[in-house]
């Protein structure tokens, strides 16, 4: 048991990333009257629960092998998973909301204050390290990702200026760091292979941003539409890359298809909430399926590395 606890990976708060927006989904589902409030209440409660255990864990293992905690820390690809804590806060946050909004507020405070320091750090490691472009993958994407979900929700608990700040930061580093990640990914080597599945997390910045523009401008403008469309153009360009899934062996990398598919299913919600435009309601549906069998074949699939003892080993 210790050391399934010393090899317990900062990658698994991808897994609360991922069950959180399943559970926003199904809330928002619900209040379109289109789902029943049984399926966002059960997977709300669940998701707490694996938060605070995920959590609890991580927190012993910080405890008990500390150097193991400062070594990922100080990973050049790790180092981006622990944003992924912050962000599970906000969408906490954001899953609460309409069932105790006190605890949605108290959840999102905590979620900007360690995102913004995790944030700035993660930056500064990047500045002060010579990487290789190899090191690039789209799990650097996930700290930009955190300053898009701030508004989402922050809107309600402080000014608009507030929300813009984060929205502006997080659509900047979005923009610069896809450049690198192209250049990276047409010019030079192939991803590895158990990066692969991060390639869906270049869905979830633009569709963030999209509901994030929407909860701050309320407006259904260009530029709105300029990021819905840039979100479905990908959704689209990884249904062209299905083969470069086909085969692979399962990580927990895999639960990266998960949030980014979440995400645009929201975002379709929200445009058709606005607009009143039927194809963003077939959008959502069509989503919906694709991301509930998505995240069957990984929640199979990784209990299927549970029971075979190959979750919290060493890693290379």
């Amino acid at each position: 048991m210790k050391d399934k606890i010393k090899y317990f990976p900062i990658t698994a708060f991808s897994i609360v990333m991922g069950l959180s927006g399943l559970a926003i989904v199904f809330s928002k589902f619900y209040h379109m009257q289109w789902l029943p409030k049984f399926l966002y209440d059960g997977l709300l409660f669940f998701t707490f629960g694996l938060f605070l255990l995920f959590t609890f864990l991580y927190g012993l293992k910080a405890i008990r092998h500390f150097d193991e905690v400062k070594a990922d820390f100080n990973h050049r690809i790790k180092i981006n998973f622990f944003s992924a804590i912050s962000i599970s806060f906000l969408l906490m946050s954001l899953a609460f909301s309409a069932f105790w909004p006190f605890l949605s507020m108290l959840f999102w405070w905590v979620g900007v204050i360690s995102h913004t320091i995790l944030m700035l750090h993660t930056i500064k490691f990047w500045i002060q390290h010579n990487f290789e472009i190899h090191f690039m993958n789209p799990a650097w994407f996930i700290p930009v990702v955190g300053n898009m979900l701030v508004p989402v929700a922050g809107v309600d608990f402080m000014p608009n200026a507030f929300s813009f700040a984060y929205f502006a930061i997080g659509f900047f580093f979005w923009i610069i760091l896809f450049v690198i990640f192209l250049n990276r990914a047409i010019f030079h080597h192939q991803l590895p292979q158990r990066f692969i599945p991060t390639l869906f997390i270049l869905i979830a910045p633009p569709a963030i941003g999209f509901i994030a523009y929407m909860r701050i401008a309320q407006s259904w403008d260009a530029f709105a539409l300029f990021l819905l469309f840039v979100a479905y153009f990908f959704v689209a360009l990884l249904l062209f890359l299905y083969k470069s899934f086909k085969k692979l062996e399962f990580f927990i990398s895999w639960w990266a298809f998960t949030f980014p598919l979440t995400a645009i299913t929201v975002a379709s919600v929200v445009a058709y909430q606005i607009s009143h435009e039927m194809i963003y309601k077939y959008l959502a549906f069509i989503l919906l399926t694709m991301t509930i069998i998505t995240f069957f074949i990984v929640s199979w699939k990784t209990v299927g590395k549970i029971r075979d003892g190959e979750i919290c080993i060493e890693e290379e």
